[in-house]
């Protein structure tokens, strides 16, 4: 098939169905990313996340993960919110977590985009992805010419910044591609690293999971490493500390999905209510937010963490410009 005009449609039709952009890869060998990810791999980065050791092969080879695959259609979705949590000591949640749990939002959206694509321009297989099987949804969307990976390992858009979900649709349409590559700019900036509390950045473009708050609040499933006691910066449920001080996101615009809208109670919630919360409350304020992944007994392990390390630092109002490069 080919045709540039069915790419242009497909484009079109993302818009529409309200993500930030979308790009268009040819399904392939991923071998950029072989060596960097059995090296994370390798050095145990990847801490208690045993699946990321799981299928290495189909993580860098989606023509083995899905029957004919031809094309990777890779979206952005906006998470970025109008409004904080009000209490500058309470317990700080990531903003990703405010509203309807995004694999939900994501996928009926790449669904409906799908159900489009085998509509309008040809028959055809197709499965979404979220989070759901081993993609590597960052470097899909770097080469689809959706941005690049900064130095904190997340992608960066010129014009979006990082605050987005990314998902995929794998389909057996042999689409026209994206050329464009984006080049990395992030230049000499090392803001993400600097700020990082606990130097989970362990160099530009490295990650040691096992460091990172987010992780420790989510991923982990025991007791939470002492040695980073006191160092969360009141992180209680992810981390956006090295995206808040990325200048790129001056970029950020708030969003305009209503599911992503938090529980009217939630931004208001005091540093007394986050300490109380009972178990009616957690269920009340996130039935349907990602932060039942960690369920009740994990949000209150990590407020028990937290405790008496409450000092919060606006990272958000930075002296913030763009990095020279």
């Amino acid at each position: 098939m080919k045709s540039p005009g069915a790419s242009i449609q497909i484009k079109q039709k993302a818009r529409e169905l309200g993500f930030l952009n979308c790009g268009i890869s040819k399904a392939d060998f991923l071998a950029d990313e072989k060596n960097r990810l059995e090296s994370w791999i390798s050095h145990g980065m990847n801490g208690e996340m045993d699946y990321m050791t799981r299928n290495l092969d189909k993580r860098l080879d989606p023509r083995l993960l899905f029957d004919d695959a031809k094309s990777v259609i890779s979206v952005l979705l906006n998470y970025f919110p109008s409004q904080k949590q009000e209490d500058p000591d309470a317990p700080v949640l990531s903003k990703y977590a405010y509203g309807t749990d995004y694999h939900f939002v994501l996928k009926d959206k790449l669904n409906e985009l799908l159900s489009f694509i085998q509509t309008e321009i040809a028959p055809c297989n197709g499965r979404a992805f979220v989070d759901s099987a081993p993609v590597l949804d960052k470097a899909w969307a770097a080469k689809a010419g959706l941005g690049w990976i900064g130095k904190n390992t997340n992608l960066i858009s010129v014009e979006h910044g990082s605050f987005f979900f990314i998902g995929e649709l794998i389909v057996d349409l042999e689409l026209e591609p994206d050329d464009k590559i984006v080049r990395n700019h992030c230049g000499n900036c090392t803001r993400c690293i600097d700020a990082c509390p606990t130097k989970a950045i362990v160099a530009p473009y490295v990650v040691d999971a096992r460091r990172c708050i987010s992780y420790q609040t989510i991923e982990l499933k025991g007791e939470l490493d002492e040695n980073l006691k006191g160092k969360f910066d009141n992180r209680v449920f992810g981390c956006d500390i090295c995206q808040d001080v990325c200048p790129w996101n001056l970029k950020s615009e708030p969003h305009h999905e209503p599911a992503f809208e938090s529980h009217p109670k939630l931004l208001k919630l005091s540093h007394r209510e986050w300490q109380e919360m009972n178990q009616p409350l957690f269920n009340e304020l996130f039935r349907k937010s990602a932060v039942k992944r960690t369920k009740y007994s994990g949000l209150k392990r990590n407020l028990q963490f937290l405790y008496n390390t409450n000092e919060t630092k606006d990272y958000a109002s930075a002296d913030q410009q763009l990095p020279e490069e």
